[in-house]
């Protein structure tokens, strides 16, 4: 098997001196002699101690300015140790991560952000009125300390992080304070925290929506329509509508997303995180990560945009692990994991677009694989589903409710990111296909592109975001906009949903063309009828009919009438644009339009 590598753009990788820094849980298997650095390839970039402030920040400037649709991708990796002065942006298509196993590994006194002012180093091109765009960039596993940023004007020991959608925070801790806009407080749309300890308070500013899992915050102030937490000590009351947050003592269950790190050896491995229940606060309390899997680098197959489908799959029909180093990947079939325990992890927002109508990734129906750190666009040929989990045979279907019970070892997608068109023109029917039951979806973004190349509604044409076939399905941050048919549309019984954003579809060319039967539109989210036991929390769905037509939905949702079936703090705005909502869930819930515009129309509980 070929591979393909080119030469990192920061070399030697100086882990001398660097590695006594490293915050690290002892494995037993990780104790392992010394070799030499994998080669990740030319669109990562390592960072060590030993760079000069000014040399980073020139390095992450250079990084920084991709545009919404590029195809270039970057992986940005500090190596353990202490970074000081360091004042950078983050552009699209970036993963800054840190390599030590606990954030504190990895010390910046600085800022990394989205939102970069006027820097002294040049000019201006970071927007700062709206931010609904500001997509596709993350950072993780590392401690910063806020300076004051007098660029931007952005309060004293305060991290700005203003961004929509795909766009997490995890593994962190912010010494001082956190903003989830701009010093402008521009228009944002919706975001993800995890696993992360914010020392001061966090202000969520104009974001409209946001969700947090699994973290410490000294306090917490904003909001608009939609607040959701869970598991979050320091988080706010319950009290949507007014204001609108949505609290949740603990999150039922959940497992944090696999990373990359470097031991006390200078080996590289990938740390793998156990399943979690009923967990409040961060995974590494007490200065120790709950026990998981240190999996050597060894056992991965380390893949380039050169790399086969056919030698990814031998790799991984023979045990391997996936690692998909950044770039964009044109698949000629699909992505096939067959083994329980496989990690499938994604550095730089890996993109994967299917070439020949057939789904980017299946997975079997087995216990534990974790699918980690990817954007998944859909291709010229229309692929009846993008990424289905648990294929019986690869291939076979699976019973509604799935085939075996995997609540000892749920297997986890975290921070995927969907797209039918914008970057390229493509075709789904689904987006996600949950077969096999006990899933874990934790920070999803299904996304029928509204802006960018090959969208039109007869071009991009793609009925549902989210299809749940599996019984036991958790969702924890799950955002599908702009489908056709119902967005989301679950089948499996005992699913919970924590948080959900959704806009409809901006485009109907008539209300004719979409009709579900005899009722005005199609409903975002849809638990279907027979289903016994389902629950859901912080639900928004917003509409913006953008073609001037009098477009009317009857229900943002509808479920089953049963005592069964509960539906905490939902709600449906009127963002733009012409016709309405009429009711928020079966009939309830009074109606968005012109005359009652960017205000929540909220229903606390159903029924």
């Amino acid at each position: 098997m070929k591979r393909k590598f080119g030469t990192p753009r920061v070399s030697p990788w100086a882990l001398s001196g660097l590695l006594a820094a490293a915050a690290l849980v002892p494995f037993a298997n990780a104790a392992t002699p010394p070799a030499p650095p994998p080669n990740f390839g030319p669109n990562v970039t390592v960072i060590t101690p030993d760079m000069s402030s000014s040399a980073i920040i020139s390095t992450l400037t250079a990084l920084s300015n991709e545009t919404q649709f590029s195809t270039n991708r970057h992986s940005v990796l500090f190596m353990p140790g202490t970074y000081t002065n360091i004042e950078a942006p983050v552009g699209y298509y970036e993963q800054i991560a840190g390599l030590g196993m606990l954030p504190g590994g990895v010390n910046l006194s600085g800022y990394l952000t989205p939102n970069f002012g006027t820097p002294v180093y040049g000019t201006p091109t970071w927007p700062q009125a709206n931010l609904t765009d500001t997509f596709w960039r993350s950072l993780e596993n590392m401690t910063i300390t806020p300076v004051t940023d007098t660029l931007q004007n952005a309060p004293a020991n305060t991290l700005q992080w203003g961004v929509s959608q795909g766009s997490p925070l995890r593994h962190l801790q912010i010494n001082g304070s956190l903003e989830l806009t701009n010093s402008y407080c521009g228009n944002s749309s919706g975001g993800f925290i995890a696993d992360s300890v914010i020392t001061g308070n966090v202000n969520s500013c104009s974001q409209q929506q946001w969700y947090s899992r699994g973290s410490n915050f000294g306090s917490w102030t904003g909001s608009v329509w939609n607040m959701v937490f869970s598991g979050v000590v320091g988080a706010p009351a319950q009290s949507y509508p007014n204001p609108p947050y949505t609290t949740l003592p603990t999150t039922p269950v959940s497992r944090e997303k696999p990373f990359l790190y470097v031991d006390g050896n200078g080996q590289f491995n990938v740390y793998s995180a156990p399943a979690q229940k009923n967990a409040s606060g961060v995974s590494w309390a007490g200065g120790k990560l709950t026990a998981g899997r240190a999996i050597p680098i060894s056992k991965f197959f380390i893949a380039s945009p050169s790399s086969t489908v056919t030698e990814i799959n031998d790799a991984l029909a023979t045990g391997q692990n996936l690692l998909l180093t950044p770039g964009v990947y044109q698949l000629s079939g699909p992505i096939q994991v067959g083994n329980a325990n496989t990690v499938v992890l994604g550095l730089g927002y890996a993109t994967l677009v299917p070439q020949n109508g057939t789904p980017a990734i299946e997975v079997a129906d087995v216990s534990g694989v974790q699918i980690a750190g990817l954007i998944i666009d859909a291709g010229p040929v229309n692929s009846p589903v993008l990424l289905q989990m648990g294929v019986g045979a690869f291939g076979a279907p699976l019973p509604v409710g799935g085939a075996a019970n995997h609540a000892g070892n749920p297997s986890v997608i975290s921070d995927i990111t969907f797209r039918i068109a914008g970057a390229t023109a493509g075709l789904a029917t689904s987006a996600l296909e949950v077969d096999s039951s006990d899933v874990i979806l934790d920070d999803i973004w299904a996304w029928r592109a509204d802006h960018g190349n090959g969208v039109g509604w007869t071009v991009n044409t793609a009925a549902h975001g989210l299809v749940v076939n599996g019984d036991r399905v958790i969702a924890t941050g799950l955002a599908v906009e702009h489908f056709q048919q119902e967005q989301t549309l679950w089948n499996g019984n005992n699913g919970v949903d924590i948080f959900y954003q959704s806009e409809l579809p901006y485009d109907p060319p008539s209300q004719a063309a979409w009709m579900d039967g005899s009722a005005n539109g199609y409903p975002s989210y849809v638990v279907s009828e027979g289903v016994p036991k389902h629950t859901a929390y912080g639900l928004g769905i917003y509409s913006y009919f953008n073609q001037g037509i009098n477009i009317v939905e009857d229900n943002a949702m509808t479920v089953p009438y049963t005592k069964g079936v509960n539906i905490y703090d939902a709600g449906t705005v009127w963002l733009n644009g012409s016709g309405q909502i009429t009711h928020v869930i079966n009939g309830d819930g009074a109606a968005v339009n012109s005359g009652f515009a960017d205000k929540l129309s909220p229903v606390t509980v159903y029924p």
